[in-house]
């Protein structure tokens, strides 16, 4: 089985973490975030990989490379953004799509029984089968009601008033070749508006899918990923946690700081002493003063704190930012990869400071 990938976001809900690294390979639990969907696929009997990238996209393949865990991994560049199936197009085109092949959106971690929505994609005959999740609150989603047979019958986008399904579309499909007939080339295309809704009545079935679901496109998100996974709720083969639910990685100095619960330190880390350390994630190569509270934070590489700053909720700071002595950056604060912060500033919520900015 061949699956293709879609990786070509820009991931700008997730900025200032995606100006230097690409969303698929952003450090999730210390490990790039698209390693956890292949192990899922390889789980299934999936040999390839065409991912198809565009922003950064060589940053994907230098981490990835081109074989993983016996896994074949090919790609697809776009020359510009296309869509959701504008990438189909495109590596049918390069002669790299088989008869029958899985697409995945790239920033979703699931533990979906993938091998029985292929089953049912063969038993029903259907051309496409999605996957379909549900969730509790399907406000921020469009929901796709089915046939007692598994028919999709519409697709009703974020309506007013109660649904009819709380099944969405949870960004797992099966294909046959034959789909990319309904897709154009040469332009930006969306598969979800453009060609399933032309597979209506003429082979497009869902399959319900029960298990783990994240969409990890948002920092609320990506912190519940990484919250998921030290605590077990997908499978995944990271390293033991300590006592706090914690991953610290190696060469990291903590001696004399409080670290957890549910916190990750990427590599050669060191947190200063009397320091807290709360459900964040600090990627590689971060430095911590001594006297600092983090909670709910994320800190890309490189990223140095002098004491007794204060980092809260949601707040991100980008890549080789130098933050001074005694600073507050509030919740839900973006400051910018290499910005320097002033000793003693505050920098409120909501605001996006950029390199050489107090």
């Amino acid at each position: 089985m061949q699956a293709l990938i879609l990786a070509g976001g820009e991931g700008t809900r997730l900025r200032p973490l995606t100006r230097t690294v690409a969303k698929p390979v952003i450090p999730l639990a210390g490990r790039p975030a698209l390693s956890f969907v292949l192990d899922w696929l390889r789980g299934h009997g999936v040999e390839e990989v065409v991912l198809s990238c565009g922003f950064l996209s060589e940053g994907v393949r230098s981490v990835l490379g081109d074989l993983y865990a016996g896994m074949r991994l090919r790609y697809v560049i776009e020359p510009e953004p296309l869509g959701t199936a504008g990438p189909l197009r495109l590596a049918a085109d390069e002669g790299l799509l088989e008869e029958r092949f899985v697409i995945l959106n790239g920033d979703v971690m699931t533990d979906l029984d993938l091998s029985a929505e292929i089953a049912e994609h063969e038993r029903t005959g259907a051309r496409a089968t999605l996957a379909l999740t549900e969730v509790e609150d399907t406000s921020g989603y469009g929901v796709v009601p089915t046939a007692p047979d598994g028919r999709v019958e519409e697709f009703i986008e974020k309506a007013s008033g109660p649904p009819p399904t709380k099944r969405i579309n949870a960004g797992a499909y099966v294909l046959e070749r034959d789909v990319l007939e309904l897709v154009p080339t040469g332009r930006a295309v969306s598969i979800e508006r453009e060609v399933f809704p032309e597979l209506i009545g003429d082979g497009l079935y869902g399959y319900a899918a029960d298990g783990y679901w994240i969409d990890i496109g948002t920092p609320e998100r990506y912190l519940e990923a990484t919250w998921d996974l030290l605590g077990g709720r997908l499978d995944s083969t990271l390293a033991p946690r300590d006592e706090t639910g914690s991953l610290i990685h190696d060469g990291c100095l903590t001696s004399g700081a409080q670290i957890g619960p549910q916190t990750v330190l990427g590599g050669h880390c060191a947190v200063g002493s009397d320091s807290t350390v709360e459900r964040s994630v600090l990627h590689d190569h971060v430095i911590v003063g001594p006297d600092c509270h983090l909670r709910e934070a994320v800190l890309a590489e490189r990223v140095r704190l002098g004491a007794g700053c204060r980092v809260e909720p949601l707040a991100i700071v980008g890549a080789g930012a130098d933050v001074g002595d005694g600073a507050l950056i509030d919740a839900g604060a973006r400051v910018e990869p290499d910005a320097r912060i002033e000793p003693g500033a505050r920098v409120e919520a909501g605001a996006e400071v950029g390199a050489g900015a107090p």
